[in-house]
């Protein structure tokens, strides 16, 4: 059957679908699952034959969704609060995969524009990061001790700042993908030229290493959750250019809650972000290298391994269990 005509064929029970998946009237559990079953054998036929179509891509995501739907009243026993963070993130991560791919692709390529920047203009510094900042900086940097300005203030008081701050950026990050995306790549490509000149800037200065001790502590997971919050504005983004089979006002709303839950995703990790700068990067300099060390990349590994590995091991997990 060619595909034109297996579409037509089965538009009208895949908008049914759609109704009973993202309408207001509410199917039982058995009802779900009939549905689903439908719905996994035209999936099947499908990627069988025409294996690279958006037909493919649309029915995948029904199912998805469909699964979803049935699987959240077998939740009983679980915790909501870890079927959120075990489950529910992480297959979004995985559907929306190619967006998370963006993020970082523009996140290296736009540190890389802020580092060559810093490299051959040498006022390029201080127009990103201001003369005060880059004035005290040189000033510690004197004093022996270039990350001194995380020692300002108490313990607690640069913990809840930091970790607000961090979160607003965050936010802006995610809601500004309601201008088409545009909003977001801003807000990225801002952030990712100071960090290429800043990080250059204590090149130039003689002490990267110093720098890398004190900022990564906090930096690996801040600067990680700030990518996928990225990519969650993308998405958004994304729903309503391409809104696809559906209307673009379904598409909006699909992609805001899909965006939504990704950036909730990576909120303990900016909040532990916080705790570490408030806390733990005050002492860097003080502390063993190994300890700074194990500290970095215990948390690299820590976020990576959530957005970018889990991701894969939850979806076969899925995909075995239907």
């Amino acid at each position: 059957m060619r595909e034109v005509a297996f579409i037509k064929q089965n538009k009208e029970k895949w908008l049914d679908f759609e109704q009973a998946i993202f309408g207001k009237a509410k199917k039982n559990p058995d009802e779900m699952a009939s549905l689903y079953i439908h719905l996994v054998n035209d999936l099947s036929y499908a990627q069988t034959y025409y294996p690279k179509s958006k037909t493919v891509v649309y029915l995948n995501h029904l199912a998805a969704q469909i699964y979803q739907k049935i699987y959240k009243t077998k939740r009983t026993e679980t915790n909501r609060f870890v079927y959120f963070f075990s489950i529910e993130v992480p297959l979004l991560v995985y559907q929306y995969r190619r967006y998370v791919l963006y993020a970082f692709l523009l996140f290296f390529l736009t540190t890389a524009i802020g580092v060559v920047s810093a490299k051959y203009d040498p006022d390029f510094v201080r127009l990103i990061l201001g003369d005060g900042y880059v004035n005290k900086t040189l000033e510690n940097i004197k004093d022996g001790n270039p990350v001194a300005i995380y020692k300002d203030g108490s313990n607690w008081g640069m913990t809840i700042g930091i970790t607000l701050n961090n979160l607003y950026v965050g936010l802006r990050c995610f809601l500004y993908g309601i201008f088409a995306g545009l909003g977001t790549f801003y807000i990225l490509i801002q952030n990712c030229i100071m960090l290429g000149a800043f990080q250059y800037f204590f090149y130039e200065q003689g002490v990267f290493w110093e720098s890398v001790q004190g900022i990564w502590i906090h930096g690996s997971m801040e600067i990680f959750a700030i990518v996928i919050e990225a990519a969650a504005g993308f998405i958004l983004g994304a729903s309503i250019l391409f809104p696809k089979t559906y209307s673009r006002m379904t598409s909006f709303k699909i992609g805001f809650k899909s965006s939504l839950k990704i950036f909730m995703g990576t909120m303990p990790f900016t909040i532990a972000a916080g705790i570490l700068e408030g806390f733990v990067t005050r002492y860097s300099l003080e502390m063993p290298n190994w300890l700074n060390v194990f500290i970095i990349l215990s948390t690299l590994s820590l976020i990576s391994f959530y957005f970018l590995i889990f991701p894969f091991i939850v979806n076969k997990k899925i995909q075995s269990a239907k």
